[in-house]
C-alpha cells in the first residue's frame, strides 16, 4: 500500500492537564484534500498544532508519507514538506508582500520561481510586492497567507478556517487556488473549515470532529454528505 500523505493513529493530545484530542484517527491519501468540520471548541485547532509539532502528544503516532513525524519540533516538521496556514493573523503587517512571502522559503534561490507559481492564482501579488502586508484587505491577507503557504510548494498544507468572514468572490478564489494545487502539483491537504459548502466544494473527503474524537467521515461528493455534517453540527 502507498504510504498515506499524513496517517494520524490514535492520537491524543491536549493543554497542560486539559485533555482535548482521545484517539483520533485520520488518513490522507497523496494528492487529496480531507475537509475538518466541527463546532468550535471541538479539538480541529489542535490537530494541526499536533501535527505541525506545536504540541506534546501523549499518545499515538503521525506519519508523514510514511516516515514517524510524531516527536518532531515545528522547523523540523517544515523541512519535510510540510506548510501551515494558521487562524490567527499569521503575517507581518509591517513587512512588505515580499518579505512575508519569503517567510515560507528556507532560500532566497527559490523565490522567483514559488513567487511566478503562486501569481497564477493570486494575480494582484504580481505589481505590488513592495506593498506592506497591514495595508491590505482582509480578502487579500487571507490570499497572501496561502500564496506564503504554497511558496515553497509543500508536500501537505494544513489550513485553519480561512474561509472566515469573507466575501463570497475571495472564497471562490482561494476554492480554485487549493483545487489547481492539488490537481496540478498533487499536493494533499488537511483543512479545517466551518463553511460547510466551501469544504465540500474543494475537498475529496471529509471527517467531522466531535469533543475530541472522529465522529463521521466520508466522501465529499456524496449525496449524503452535507446531511450528515451538519446533523453532527447541530448536536
Amino acid at each position: 500500500m502507498t504510504p498515506a500523505a499524513l496517517e494520524i493513529q490514535d492520537l491524543t493530545c491536549g493543554y497542560g492537564e486539559a485533555m482535548v484530542l482521545r484517539g483520533v484517527g485520520l488518513r490522507i491519501e497523496p494528492g487529496s484534500i480531507t475537509a475538518m468540520l466541527g463546532k468550535n471548541g471541538m479539538g480541529k485547532s489542535t490537530v494541526l498544532k499536533s501535527v505541525m509539532g506545536y504540541l506534546p502528544k501523549r499518545g499515538g503516532k503521525i506519519s508523514l508519507f510514511g516516515r514517524d513525524i510524531t516527536s518532531l519540533a515545528a522547523h523540523k516538521v517544515a523541512k519535510h514538506g510540510v506548510a501551515y496556514a494558521p487562524q490567527e493573523q499569521a503575517l507581518f503587517p509591517e513587512l512588505s508582500i515580499r518579505d512575508n512571502l519569503r517567510l515560507g522559503l528556507f532560500t532566497d534561490a527559490d523565490f522567483e520561481p514559488g513567487f511566478a507559481s503562486v501569481v497564477q492564482h493570486f494575480p494582484f501579488l504580481a505589481d505590488r510586492r513592495a506593498q506592506l502586508a497591514g495595508t491590505l484587505s482582509g480578502g487579500e491577507q487571507k490570499m497572501l497567507l496561502i500564496a506564503r503557504a504554497l511558496m515553497s510548494r509543500p508536500q501537505l498544507i494544513l489550513i485553519d478556517e480561512i474561509t472566515e468572514g469573507l466575501q463570497p468572490s475571495v472564497v471562490t478564489r482561494l476554492a480554485a487556488a487549493l483545487k489547481a494545487e492539488r490537481d496540478n502539483n498533487g499536493t494533499a491537504m488537511l483543512i479545517i473549515e466551518q463553511n460547510v459548502d466551501f469544504a465540500l466544494q474543494v475537498a475529496d473527503r471529509y471527517t467531522v470532529l466531535k469533543r475530541g474524537e472522529i465522529a463521521a467521515q466520508g466522501v465529499a461528493s456524496a449525496g449524503d454528505a452535507q446531511e450528515i455534517i451538519h446533523r453532527h453540527l447541530r448536536v
